[in-house]
């Protein structure tokens, strides 16, 4: 067996024919599909029991109780047998190539993680945006001579390709949320080679009837994410790399933090954020000098904002927050 695909669902029936499709016509032959259905209550355990009738050799079907996504896709871990790790949220797609190619990637470069790119589209399958991982970087990236890279990239676990191995001690956090963002900086700090396909091949679906997530304390996850990442990373080869887990800490627990927290509607939660915020920047020694002068892939971050996140950012930075309430 090549590559397990650990595809968690959760009440998706109106999505999961696409996604199963897109898998059991991979061009890659060799794979597993485990199918974890999260204690759904709709029909979509009947699509997977539909799906096994017709593909038993490729898709294997597995039911447990609700315990979210990260106790998912790590039941999953637990039943994988291939060589290789790909999860795929169950209301996405892929192309009929991705798990070739990124097997050959893989094999090619010894890489340990292969990352292809995202793009959003929506349920006419129309591209709402494009979502290119690492740009103007080669094909074969060893982190000892690119580093940059470690700050630079999204951690999603859903474009990437991983080697089993780099999962033998590690899991995705259970009740938590941004779990990518806690784990798979670990992995990588694990690893010597990463390959990349410029190919958009994981297509991530924007949802007309997603109901709009309340934004929360929850969002405190994100900054806790981040301190698991820095203390694995102070035990890891490249301990020594201070300046990138400098831009690491911006990117996620200033930009991915502030990000989050625009949507807080709830005053005394956004100020009790912020303020748990300024204690992360003032440990860190992290000031809005560092802040503003962040680059990502070789250019200016704030810069490269739409102008409303911009002038979102300015002014947090400013201490206006009461412009910035009026202003949401």
């Amino acid at each position: 067996m090549i590559v397990s695909i650990i595809v968690p669902v959760y009440n998706v029936e109106n999505y999961l024919a696409k996604c199963l499709d897109s898998l059991v016509g991979q061009s890659l032959q060799d794979i597993e599909i485990l199918v974890i259905n999260d204690g759904s209550s709709d029909r979509s355990g009947l699509v997977i029991e539909e799906y096994v009738q017709k593909f038993p050799n490729i898709i294997k079907a597995f039911t447990k109780e609700n315990g979210g996504l990260s106790d998912a896709r790590n039941f999953g871990l637990d039943k994988a047998a291939g060589e290789y790790i790909g999860f795929v949220d169950s209301d996405d797609y892929v192309t009929e190539k991705m798990f070739e190619e990124m097997v050959q990637l893989a094999k090619k470069h010894e890489a340990e993680i292969v990352i292809c790119n995202i793009q959003k589209v929506d349920q006419d399958g129309k591209v709402t945006q494009k979502l290119t991982q690492i740009p103007h970087m080669s094909e074969k990236i060893v982190l000892e001579e690119n580093f940059s890279v470690f700050s630079d990239i999204s951690y999603f676990a859903c474009n990437k390709l991983f080697k089993k191995e780099l999962f033998d001690h590690k899991r995705f956090k259970k009740g938590v949320h941004f779990e990518d963002i806690q784990l798979i900086p670990q992995l990588l700090l694990e690893c010597k080679i990463l390959a990349q396909t410029q190919d958009f091949h994981y297509q991530y679906l924007e949802r007309s009837d997603s109901i709009t997530k309340t934004h929360t304390e929850k969002g405190l996850d994100i900054l806790n994410a981040v301190k698991d990442v820095e203390y694995v990373f102070d035990k890891s080869d490249y301990s020594h790399k201070r300046k990138e887990l400098k831009s690491f800490q911006i990117f996620e627990g200033v930009y991915s933090f502030l990000a989050y927290l625009a949507f807080v509607k709830n005053e005394n939660t956004f100020s009790k954020m912020a303020e748990e915020l300024a204690v992360f920047r003032e440990e860190r020694k992290i000031k809005i000098r560092d802040i503003l002068s962040y680059s990502r892939f070789g250019k200016n971050y704030l810069l490269s904002l739409p102008l409303k996140k911009k002038i979102f950012y300015l002014l947090f930075f400013a201490g206006q927050k009461k412009l910035i309430r009026k202003m949401l």
